[in-house]
């Protein structure tokens, strides 16, 4: 309930309680004194705070124990009846006020595992540099527990000696167990990222240092990807495959396939071209799987396109979102999402051709799948 809402409930439950005084000492047959406890229990209700409840608390006493003045003013009315509706007037406006104060002290305490939750995530998962290793990169991610970030995904670049090295990697499930297995994941790149010889060798020490912390149902998928001067190699172990924004949207599939993390993958690498002016889409199942009210998944069609074309990396991954709340009707996520998109950063200068490096062509025993 926002704070402007709330400065009314106070002077109406007042407001409402004279008013039960007032129709109390005109009813001469029935006492209406035993309202007055509604006025705390409101208050209480509206979650407004200890130092308010207790004063409609206060107000209600007030007036339950002038209803026990006779008319005539000439002393307490002996009537039991009248004394036990004080008793519970006052027995009310106690509860609702200790109600109000554990509330409160409920909200403080949310609020401190709020900002910690988000310091931890942001430790684990640092915002993503705007350019490294010659590439200019964007991220956005959202998560499926109700405001929080906590989630399974993950991503991370590292600058290597061979050139940049991102992953993204989702964890099975959601909230703090898929967390804590996302953080091993992490852990485990930072470590070996830098020293791994290849892509494939990399998956494979993540996955034996990720041995001890998964559960025998448990899993991560994972994209790992290494850019290089003219084009991007590939090793994806059960994860959503990456689309490369250019002329048109390709959606680059592996013909063999790799198990996730955890289930004993089998990766192999891929080499794609990437031009100056194309852009590598990575992402987790919340984009594919981003259904409709009626049940109709998110289409990687003209619309996708059009909004990865847009003039910077963050406006396209801002359109994105916007055409995905569209089509799922508000941003209601079932799964966790994560979006990272990279280009090659523009050269100051012209990239002569190294006489130690050929171009590298599109792996054509495995060839792209497009998409229109």
């Amino acid at each position: 309930m926002t704070s402007r809402s709330q400065r009314w409930i106070l002077p109406s439950i007042l407001l409402a309680e004279v008013a039960v005084a007032v129709a109390d000492e005109a009813t001469v047959t029935v006492s209406m004194s035993g309202l007055l406890l509604i006025g705390p229990l409101v208050a209480a209700h509206c979650l407004l705070s200890p130092r308010l409840t207790a004063l409609a608390a206060a107000a209600a006493l007030a007036l339950a124990v002038l209803s026990l003045v006779t008319p005539d003013g000439s002393g307490l009315s002996t009537v039991p009846d009248h004394l036990i509706r004080v008793l519970l007037v006052a027995t009310s406006g106690l509860w609702a006020v200790l109600t109000a104060r554990t509330y409160q002290e409920h909200q403080i305490a949310v609020t401190r595992l709020a900002r910690l939750a988000e310091t931890t995530q942001r430790a684990i998962s640092p915002p993503m540099p705007a350019e490294l290793g010659g590439l200019n990169l964007a991220a956005r991610t959202r998560s499926a527990t109700p405001g929080a970030r906590l989630g399974g995904d993950l991503h991370e670049a590292i600058a290597t000696p061979t050139g940049l090295r991102l992953i993204v990697g989702d964890a099975k499930g959601h909230g703090i167990d898929a967390l804590s297995h996302a953080a091993a994941v992490l852990a485990a790149f930072r470590r070996s990222a830098l020293t791994a010889p290849d892509l494939t060798c990399l998956a494979r020490q993540l996955d034996t240092r990720l041995a001890g912390e998964l559960g025998e149902e448990d899993f991560v998928t994972v994209l790992l990807a290494e850019f290089g001067r003219d084009h991007v190699t590939l090793v994806n172990c059960g994860h959503p495959p990456p689309i490369r924004v250019g002329a048109t949207l390709d959606t680059l599939v592996l013909r063999r396939p790799s198990p996730p993390l955890g289930l004993s993958p089998d990766p192999y690498p891929q080499r794609v071209r990437l031009l100056p002016t194309d852009r590598l889409l990575l992402y987790t199942d919340g984009l594919t799987e981003a259904r409709t009210p009626g049940g109709a998944f998110f289409r990687l069609d003209e619309r996708l396109h059009a909004a990865l074309a847009a003039p910077t990396l963050d406006q396209a991954l801002d359109e994105l979102l916007d055409a995905l709340d569209e089509h799922t009707d508000g941003p209601v996520a079932d799964d966790d999402l994560t979006l990272v998109l990279a280009q090659a950063a523009p050269s100051p200068l012209p990239t002569l051709p190294s006489p130690l490096s050929a171009p590298v062509p599109d792996d054509r025993r495995h060839p792209v799948r497009r998409r229109p």
